[in-house]
């Protein structure tokens, strides 16, 4: 059989497409900021927070990192209007991904909290500083710079990941490669470029944290390898 490959309707549905790479970087982004911040607050209260804390903490991370993100996304939004909550596909791609970044980029972050020597802690309370202070200002800043190229790689995973949101019909690249296969029957071509766009936006989002990296930690050459 053969088959004549047709990329034309790129002309037609580009809009799509562009409004597909848009979501998929909100969604990054979004759950980068805010999934990368849980993860910090997670793993302080795992290391140095208060007892009563870290039960709780060690619940949610397990909880996360041991289920498919498939499941977090279909609960949040389709189970949590059982209980009156009900989100938008957009609200609720972000929360999963928060949720699910959080939870990976703590344990993360934990171990190279966990790899500080000594020192710099009783070096803090020498300083009189209290615990707090002493992770912000001594601990969390040399622990970033040794994370970071592993922070980085499950930054550019979540992103792949939101892949699943279209299940949703979350507006993202997936389901616009969906929405042009239901409408052109170029499923090939269709996915083929989906590929595509997102090897250039891990590559483009992999090198832009790299960047960030470098200016967060200028005295040490980090990034993703």
């Amino acid at each position: 059989m053969n088959y004549t490959f047709n990329f034309d309707w790129i002309a037609q549905y580009y809009p799509v497409i562009l409004k597909g790479i848009a979501i998929t970087l909100e969604l990054t982004l979004v759950g980068a900021v805010i999934g990368v911040g849980l993860g910090i607050f997670c793993a302080w209260a795992r290391t140095l927070g208060p007892s009563w804390l870290r039960p709780p903490v060690a619940v949610y991370v397990e909880l996360i990192r041991n289920t498919p993100f498939m499941v977090q996304l279909f609960f949040i939004f389709f189970g949590l209007p059982a209980l009156g909550i009900r989100l938008g596909e957009l609200p609720a791609a972000n929360l999963a991904m928060i949720i699910n970044l959080g939870a990976y980029s703590c344990e993360i972050i934990r171990a190279g909290i966990e790899a500080t020597p000594k020192g710099q802690f009783e070096a803090g309370h020498a300083l009189a500083l209290r615990p707090l202070q002493i992770f912000w200002k001594i601990i969390l800043l040399p622990a970033l710079q040794r994370i970071w190229p592993a922070l980085s790689s499950q930054i550019v995973i979540v992103m792949l990941g939101s892949a699943v949101v279209s299940q949703i019909a979350a507006e993202d690249i997936t389901f616009a490669a969906n929405f042009i296969q239901s409408r052109t029957f170029r499923a090939f071509e269709a996915y083929f470029v989906t590929t595509l766009i997102y090897l250039l936006l891990s590559i483009l989002v992999r090198k832009g944290l790299d960047r960030l990296g470098f200016l967060l930690f200028p005295s040490s050459r980090v990034g993703s390898r």
